[in-house]
C-alpha cells in the first residue's frame, strides 16, 4: 500500500475507533485479536506520545510499561540457523542450501530456523528477537565478492525461489501468525566489499530491474518476507540508505506492511562516511523520508538517533505523520508476531528452548549436508565407494579434521568432521598435510617456543635447543597469507595485548581475523613474519607491522618494515605432502579435504583477490594423487574456484560448502552412496581469474558477469552437477507454436533414469529470445524441477510459462515489454521454439523528455543522483565518453535538441552526432559551469541536417552531467 493509500486509509480508522466501547471491555482495542489489524495498530498509535513513537524506530525498542508493552529488538542473525545466541543447530551455509535445488528441503530448513529462534525468544524475550535478518538474496554476480556464502546464487530466478521457499519456512505456516519474520538482505545492487561504505554500485535501469531488483521481488510478492534491509553502498550516486526506491518501488511488491530497516551504522554513514548529508538529522530525516523505519545504530544506545529524529521534526525536516508512518510499518510486524494477543492464542508463543538442537533437527541437518554436495567429476564410475572393497580410507588435508564456522554461522552443538564420519565406515588415516616447522632467531640462535598451557601464553625465541613445543604447523590459505598452530598445545597464533603473538585461539575468529600472517622470504634466505590481521588498514594500527623479538625474548609487532624485522630460520620439521602421502599410500581411497577458511578467505568486509586454490593444498592433492591412484577430492568452499580441475588426473571431485555440524557425514554419505548426489552448481564456476571482469562492473550485459552474458568456455557451468546414475529426456513439447503476451506456454519433457539406481534429476528449463532490440542473455533459467526416479521409470515433467515472464524493462518508455520475437525453450540438448507476439518497440521519440539514463549504450560515463532526494542522470568523467539512444525517429527534420545540465568544473560541450561517437556532427550544446553538481540549467542547440531514423549518440568533450534531453522538430 502506497504512503497516499495509507495517509487515507488511517484517519478512516482512527474515525471508526473513536465510537464508544462496550461497557464490558476491559482491554483497550489494540489487544483484541479479533479486530483488523489496521484497527489495532491505528488505536495504539493513538495511545503512544511523541516520545513513545520516535523509540520504536530504533533496533533496540524499550517497554512501555504503562501500555504492558515489553521490549523489542530487530535483527536476529539467522542465515543457516540462529547464529550469536550460544548452540544451535547449524545447516549448511546459503550457497549450499540453494545448491539442492530443492524448495521444500529449504522451506524446511527455514522452519527449523524459526522454531529455534522462538525457543531462544523463550530465553530472553527483549534481545533474542524474532525479526529475523535472512535470507541474503543479492544474487552472486561475481565470485570474489566475500560474503558469496551467505547468498544463493548468479541467477535472480534461482534466488527468488529459494528465498522465497526460506522466508515461508521461517514464517511458519499459520494464517494469522508469524513464527518468526524474516527480512531480506541488502537492498539494493550490493556485491562488493572493499570500501562497501563509499564505493557506488552502477547499474542502468534495466539491469536493476531485470537482473538485482529481480531477485528481491518474488519472496516480497509472496509474502515470504516481512521486509528488507538497506545496503551499506551508494546506488547510482546515492545511499541506499536515503533512496526512495524503499518506499516507492519495494513497497510496491505487496499489499502487506514492510518494516525496512537499515544495516548497522548504514544510516549515520549518510552524513559520515558517504557525506551525502551535512549532519545527523539531516541524514536520519532523508532516510525517513525515503522508507526506512528502523535504524541499526549504536547498539543498545539509542538515544543518538531518536535525538535525532526529534530534532529533525523540530526543523521541519519530517513530519509526526512520518514518524507515525514508520512506527506503524514496525508495529505491524509485531502484531503478526503475536505480542499483544492473549495467552493461549498465538501457538508459537508456546515454544520453549527444548526445541534448540532437538533429534529431529539433527536428522535434517544432516540430510542437508548431503543433498547440497555436488558431484562434480566421476570419472570411470570411480563414485560411489564399496563398502565391501573399501576397507582403508585416507583422509588427508586442511580441512579433513576440522569444521570451520563463518561469521553468520550459529555455534555448533557438536561436529562431525570428514575424519570422524569416515571412521565410522573403515579403517581410517589421516593428515592434515601441512608443513610442520620451526622459527630459529637468527641473531640469537635461540627457537620460538609455545606455552603448553590451554589458554596459550606470548610466544618468546628463548630455547636453545627445539623440542615439541617449538612446532608450528603452517595452514596455507592463498594469497600469501598463513595461519600457525602451536603443536604445543593445539592452538592457533594469534595477535594479543601489547601486540604480543599468543597460541591462543581455537581457530581464526573475530571482526579483524588477528591470526593471520605472512612468512616472507629474504634474500639471504631467511624469512620476517608479518602480521596481516584485517585491522592492519586501521589508522589507529599504526605502522608496526612485522614481528620482533623483543629484550625479554616475547615476539612482538614492533618494525614497520622487513629491514628491521627479526630475520627468522625457517626448519622444516615434516613437509606437507611427505605426511599426506605417508596417509594416502596403500588406502583403498585417498579423500582429500581442501577448500577455505570461511573468516579469511573473504567475508563480511573483505573481498577475494582471487578464486584459485592455494599452491599448498594443490600441492598436497597432487602428491597423493600420484601416491594413490584412487583419489577423491573434496572442495570446501563458500564460492567456486577457478583451476584446471577438468584437465588435472583426479578421478572425482565433489563440492560443499561449510555445511555445519554433520558436514562430515554429509561428504561420508555422498562418497558411500548412501545419498545419491544430486545437487547442481549455482554459480559459473570460471576457468581463470582472467575470466572475471573488474567487481565493480554490475552492468552484467556488458561485463560478461554470469552464466546469462558469459561467452567463454567456464570450468563447470551453473546448473552443472552429476548423479551415480544416468538420465535421458526426450519427447519435449510446447503446447503451442505461438503465444500471445497475455498467454502462457506449457512445456512438457519426458525424464526416464537410464541407470541402475534410483536417484533424483534437476530439470531445468532454459529460454533465449533470438531477436530482440536490446542485447539479450545467452540464456536464462525460467523454471526448475526434482524429479526423483527409480531405475528405469519414466517421468513426464511439465512446466508452464507465463509469456509475460518473458519480458525485459524497456529503457525507451520505462515500463516492461514483451517483445514481439522468436523464442527457444531448452531442457538439457532438446530445444523448441516458440513465437511470442507481443510488441515492437517503436523508433524512439526523443520529442517527449527523455531522462538520460534510459540510454541504449554507452561508453565510460557513470551515473549520478539529479538530486538527493530522487532521480538518476548520466555523468562524464573524461572527454570522449558518450551515450547513445538507438533507432531515434528524427522526423523530416529535427530542428533543436535541449538538455538539463549540471556541471561544476567549468565549461565544456556535449557533441550531438549521428550514427557513431565518431559520426556526423549535427549540433553542439554548450555546457555553463554551474553552482555544483546539483544545480541544474537548460541548455539547447540547433540541429543541422538530423532526420529519418538515426542511432543519436551524445558525445562529451569534458567532464558533465546530463539530467535529461529533448529534441525538437517536424514529425
Amino acid at each position: 500500500m502506497s504512503r497516499t493509500r495509507r495517509s487515507l486509509l488511517f484517519p478512516l480508522v482512527a474515525l471508526l475507533l473513536s465510537a464508544p466501547l462496550p461497557a464490558h471491555a476491559q482491554e483497550p482495542p489494540f489487544r483484541d485479536p479479533d479486530l483488523p489489524r489496521a484497527s489495532r495498530i491505528a488505536d495504539l498509535l493513538g495511545r503512544l506520545t511523541l516520545d513513545e513513537q520516535v523509540s520504536l524506530l530504533h533496533q533496540y525498542q524499550p517497554a512501555i510499561p504503562r501500555l504492558g508493552i515489553g521490549a523489542f529488538k530487530t535483527g536476529t542473525e539467522a542465515l543457516h540457523g540462529v547464529a550469536w545466541l550460544g548452540e544451535a543447530t547449524v545447516f549448511p551455509q546459503a550457497v549450499g542450501l540453494a545448491g539442492t535445488w530443492n524448495p521444500e528441503l529449504v522451506r524446511r530448513v527455514g522452519a527449523v530456523t524459526g522454531r529455534e529462534a522462538r525457543g531462544f525468544h523463550a530465553l530472553d524475550p527483549a534481545f533474542n528477537g524474532l525479526n529475523l535478518w535472512a535470507p541474503v538474496v543479492n544474487p552472486l554476480r561475481d565470485p570474489r565478492w566475500g560474503r558469496n556464502e551467505e547468498g544463493y546464487s548468479e541467477d535472480p530466478h534461482l534466488t527468488g525461489v529459494i528465498a522465497t521457499a526460506f522466508g515461508h519456512g521461517v514464517q511458519g505456516d499459520h494464517p494469522d501468525y508469524l513464527q518468526a519474520a524474516p527480512t531480506l538482505k541488502h537492498y539494493a545492487a550490493y556485491n562488493v566489499e572493499d570500501d562497501r561504505i563509499t564505493v557506488d554500485s552502477i547499474v542502468p535501469p534495466r539491469i536493476l530491474k531485470d537482473y538485482d531488483e529481480a531477485a528481491f521481488r518474488p519472496a516480497i510478492e509472496a509474502d515470504a518476507a516481512t521486509g528488507v534491509m538497506a545496503s551499506y553502498n551508494l546506488l547510482n550516486g546515492r545511499p541506499t540508505h536515503v533512496n526512495h526506491d524503499l518506499d516507492d518501488v519495494v513497497r510496491s511488491w505487496t499489499d502487506e506492511d514492510l518494516m525496512i530497516v537499515g544495516d548497522a551504522g548504514g544510516a549515520s554513514n549518510v552524513a559520515g562516511a558517504q557525506r551525502y548529508y551535512p549532519d545527523e538529522v539531516e541524514g536520519n530525516a532523508a532516510a525517513i523520508r525515503a522508507g526506512l523505519d528502523s535504524f541499526t545504530e549504536d547498539n543498545r544506545d539509542s538515544a543518538p538517533t531518536t535525538t535525532s529524529i526529534k530534532a529533525a521534526i523540530d526543523r521541519g525536516l519530517i513530519t509526526v505523520a512520518d514518524v507515525e508512518d514508520a512506527a506503524r510499518h514496525v508495529l505491524s510486524v509485531r502484531f503478526r508476531l503475536g505480542e499483544f494477543d492473549p495467552a493461549g492464542r498465538n501457538p508459537y508463543a508456546a515454544t520453549t528452548p527444548a526445541v534448540i538442537d532437538a533429534p529431529e533437527h539433527r536428522q535434517l541437518a544432516r540430510r542437508a549436508a548431503a543433498e547440497q554436495v555436488v558431484l562434480l567429476r566421476n570419472d570411470d564410475h570411480t563414485l560411489p565407494l564399496s563398502t565391501a572393497d573399501t576397507k582403508r580410507v585416507a583422509v588427508v588435508g586442511q580441512l579433513a579434521d576440522t569444521l570451520y564456522e563463518d561469521w553468520y554461522s550459529g555455534t555448533m552443538p557438536y561436529r562431525i568432521t570428514p575424519v570422524r564420519a569416515l571412521a565410522e565406515r573403515a579403517a581410517v588415516t589421516s593428515s592434515e598435510g601441512v608443513d610442520r616447522i620451526r622459527l630459529k632467531d637468527l641473531a640469537t640462535g635461540r627457537y620460538v617456543t609455545a606455552s603448553t598451557a590451554a589458554a596459550g601464553a606470548p610466544l618468546t625465541a628463548t630455547e636453545a635447543t627445539p623440542g615439541d613445543a617449538s612446532g608450528l604447523d603452517v595452514f596455507d590459505w592463498g594469497e600469501g597469507t598463513v595461519t600457525l598452530r602451536a603443536a604445543a598445545n593445539g592452538r592457533t597464533v594469534s595477535l594479543g595485548d601489547g601486540r604480543s603473538l599468543v597460541n591462543n585461539a581455537v581457530q581464526p575468529n573475530g571482526w579483524f581475523v588477528q591470526q593471520q600472517f605472512e612468512l616472507v622470504a629474504q634474500a639471504d634466505g631467511s624469512v620476517v613474519l608479518e602480521y596481516a590481521g584485517n585491522d592492519v588498514t586501521q589508522s589507529w594500527f599504526g605502522a608496526n607491522r612485522y614481528v620482533v623479538v623483543g629484550a625479554d625474548g616475547r615476539l612482538v609487532l614492533g618494525a614497520a618494515s622487513p629491514e628491521h624485522a627479526t630475520k627468522f630460520g625457517r626448519e622444516v620439521v615434516r613437509r606437507s605432502v611427505d605426511s599426506a602421502v605417508e596417509a594416502a599410500r596403500g588406502a583403498d581411497a585417498a579423500v582429500v579435504v581442501v577448500g577455505s577458511m570461511p573468516f579469511i578467505n573473504g567475508r563480511e568486509d573483505d573481498d577475494r583477490e582471487t578464486t584459485a586454490l592455494p599452491a599448498g593444498q594443490r600441492a598436497v592433492i597432487d602428491a597423493v594423487r600420484a601416491a594413490n591412484p584412487n583419489t577423491i577430492v573434496v572442495l570446501e568452499s563458500g564460492y567456486p574456484y577457478s583451476g584446471d580441475w577438468d584437465t588435472a588426473d583426479l578421478p572425482a571431485i565433489l563440492w560443499t560448502s561449510h555445511a555445519g555440524q554433520e558436514t562430515g557425514h554429509g561428504i561420508a554419505d555422498v562418497l558411500f552412496g548412501d545419498h545419491n548426489p544430486s545437487a547442481r552448481l549455482t554459480q559459473t564456476w570460471y576457468r581463470s581469474d582472467a575470466d572475471l571482469p573488474d567487481m565493480l562492473r554490475y552492468d552484467i550485459s556488458k561485463s560478461g558477469h554470469t552464466y546469462q552474458y558469459f561467452t567463454g568456455k567456464p570450468l563447470y557451468p551453473f546448473g552443472h552437477g552429476l548423479s551415480y546414475t544416468s538420465f535421458r529426456y526426450s519427447r519435449l513439447a510446447v503446447d503451442r507454436p505461438v503465444v500471445h503476451a497475455s498467454g502462457e506456454v506449457g512445456i512438457r519433457v519426458d525424464v526416464t533414469n537410464t541407470g541402475d539406481r534410483a536417484g533424483a534429476e534437476v530439470v531445468q528449463l532454459y529460454s533465449q529470445q533470438k531477436k530482440s532490440r536490446v542485447a539479450q542473455p545467452v540464456k536464462r533459467l525460467r523454471a526448475f524441477d526434482r524429479v526423483e526416479l527409480r531405475p528405469g521409470e519414466t517421468k513426464t515433467v511439465s512446466f508452464t510459462v507465463p509469456a509475460s515472464d518473458l519480458s525485459f524493462w524497456d529503457v525507451t518508455r520505462e515500463k516492461r515489454v514483451v517483445e514481439t520475437a522468436p523464442h527457444e525453450f531448452a531442457v538439457g540438448s532438446l530445444r523448441r521454439a516458440v513465437s511470442v507476439l507481443g510488441e515492437t518497440i517503436p523508433p524512439r521519440d526523443l520529442r517527449r523528455t527523455t531522462p538520460a539514463q534510459n540510454f541504449d549504450d554507452y561508453s565510460g560515463v557513470t551515473l549520478v543522483d539529479t538530486t538527493r532526494e530522487r532521480g538518476t542522470a548520466v555523468a562524464s568523467t573524461a572527454p570522449g565518453q558518450w551515450i547513445s539512444f538507438a533507432d531515434v525517429a528524427l522526423g523530416r527534420s529535427a530542428r533543436s535538441v535541449a538538455a538539463r545540465v549540471a556541471n561544476p568544473d567549468g565549461p565544456t560541450t556535449v557533441e550531438v552526432r549521428l550514427g557513431g561517437p565518431a559520426g556526423r556532427l549535427v549540433g553542439t550544446l554548450a555546457v555553463p559551469t554551474t553552482a555544483d553538481e546539483h544545480s541544474w540549467t537548460e541548455v539547447s542547440s540547433p540541429l543541422r541536417g538530423a532526420a529519418g531514423r538515426q542511432d543519436v549518440y551524445l558525445v562529451f568533450t569534458g567532464k558533465a552531467r546530463i539530467d535529461n534531453l529533448t529534441v525538437e522538430g517536424s514529425s
